[in-house]
């Protein structure tokens, strides 16, 4: 699609503002970023920030209990929340003539939650009852988004699970909650995003009247979650009751998502060279010509691509059958690696990688509420809510040796191997993606 017309503004508060008129049809989609999520939750709160999320939705010090769900639905919108590593959005989209109640509505809980005992007890178990349903009583459940991570990386921020433990989700208590919101739910750790069909003047007027006055408070300072890459390979193993088959997953250290762009574009396509279709090479050779396994898949990003800021995880994982040793997928894989890392694809077998991520990359952006969200997380990850059009562009430019030198770098020596037994044993914890209300 071509590239709109963007407006970016910063109230006096710091609240970010992007602004996206788009007046084919008579929708508006509004949404808020924090840049918080679970990288930044403390030690002993394992889950924290999704709770949060959820908290969100529970009133403010002007609006009772599911208010927000009534305004937004008798409006005839739609609304949502999501937690990811490195940031937590809220959305609503809306026909245009409800803009000012979206806004009012984000500017009411940015400037006060109702946090109560009650209020918190009752999302606990919520969240406890969708880790359930999600990760504990599902096959493959929390793998590898959680069930990975341990094994790769060492540190807290890193490592740990993000949709949390029961013990630390029932040790959360009001004050943990209070400190959350102060320290993380300004407007000056927040982005605002406005697309669909409204004016700009009218816009800004709404937002000033609705986000002006929230409270200034000072943006917390952004940790760095680096960490050294491994110097040898990892193995870790889980024992997984409700699958029926093994699987293994491996981890692999990617370019920063933020200062290496380019390189972390290759690390996508070459993803889609290994996995993407029937005609892709892991499918060709491990599902169809030998075959080793009954699924194999791989991705950039434990959470998707454009998710987190460094560091990110490649990953590769397999469900494969019980005569099928994990070390023969390995060897296996291994060499399809070796291959490209020596000759790169052909231009015929890139082409139609790059082609199907364009071809994605337009259809999700003409939706309204991806096209809301995307433009709010890389204005507040990359700070430039406009490189969500020029993406297309810069996939296309990604070379056969780019993707060679990708594939070079993911090597045996620096990497982590988790396999999945079927088995009766409790396995680890729960899933996330950018996990949703």
């Amino acid at each position: 699609m071509a590239d709109p017309e963007l407006v970016r503004f910063t109230l006096d508060n710091g609240l970010r503002v992007v602004l996206a008129p788009d007046a084919t049809a008579p929708v508006v989609g509004v949404s808020v970023h924090y840049d918080v999520g679970f990288r930044s939750e403390p030690e002993g709160r394992t889950g924290f920030a999704h709770l949060f999320e959820h908290l969100m939705f529970q009133g403010s010090e002007s609006l009772e209990k599911l208010a927000h769900f009534r305004y937004v639905q008798s409006s005839g919108g739609s609304f949502n929340g999501s937690t990811h590593p490195d940031y937590t959005d809220y959305f609503e989209v809306l026909p245009a003539a409800a803009l000012e109640r979206a806004l009012f509505l984000e500017a009411d809980r940015m400037r006060a939650p109702k946090l109560t005992q009650e209020n918190l007890a009752n999302q606990i178990d919520v969240v406890k009852e969708e880790i359930r349903l999600n990760v504990l009583n599902r096959p493959y459940g929390g793998f590898p988004w959680i069930t990975l991570p341990p094994v790769l990386y060492s540190t807290f921020p890193n490592a740990h699970n993000g949709y949390g433990g029961f013990e630390d989700l029932e040790q959360a208590t009001l004050d943990d909650c209070a400190a959350f919101f102060d320290t993380y739910y300004s407007p000056a750790n927040a982005v605002l995003t406005v697309a669909g069909d409204f004016t700009v003047e009218e816009a800004r007027e709404l937002i000033e009247k609705h986000f002006g006055d929230v409270p200034h408070r000072p943006a917390p300072e952004r940790p760095s979650f680096a960490e050294p890459a491994p110097e040898g390979e990892l193995r870790g193993e889980q024992i997984d009751p409700h699958a029926p088959l093994p699987a293994v997953g491996v981890g692999y250290r990617m370019p920063d998502p933020i200062n290496d762009l380019d390189g972390y574009l290759a690390n996508l396509v070459l993803a889609g060279v290994l996995t993407d279709g029937d005609g892709s090479r892991l499918q060709q050779r491990l599902v169809h010509r030998e075959p080793l396994v009954v699924d194999i898949g791989a991705g950039a990003g434990l959470f998707g691509p454009f998710e987190a800021r460094d560091p990110d995880t490649f990953t590769i994982t397999a469900i494969h059958p019980h005569e099928v040793s994990t070390e023969q997928v390995l060897a296996a894989l291994d060499e399809e690696l070796e291959k490209l890392a020596a000759t790169p694809p052909e231009d015929q077998e890139l082409k139609k990688v790059t082609a199907r991520w364009t071809a994605s990359l337009h259809s999700e952006h003409d939706k309204l509420v991806s096209r809301t969200l995307a433009l709010g997380s890389f204005e507040l990850l990359y700070g430039d809510a406009s490189l969500v059009y020029r993406l297309a562009e810069k996939m296309s430019g990604v070379t056969a040796e780019a993707v060679s030198a990708a594939a070079k770098a993911l090597r045996p020596d620096s990497r982590a191997v988790l396999v999945v037994r079927p088995g009766s044993g409790a396995s680890g914890s729960s899933d996330q993606e950018g996990t949703e209300q």
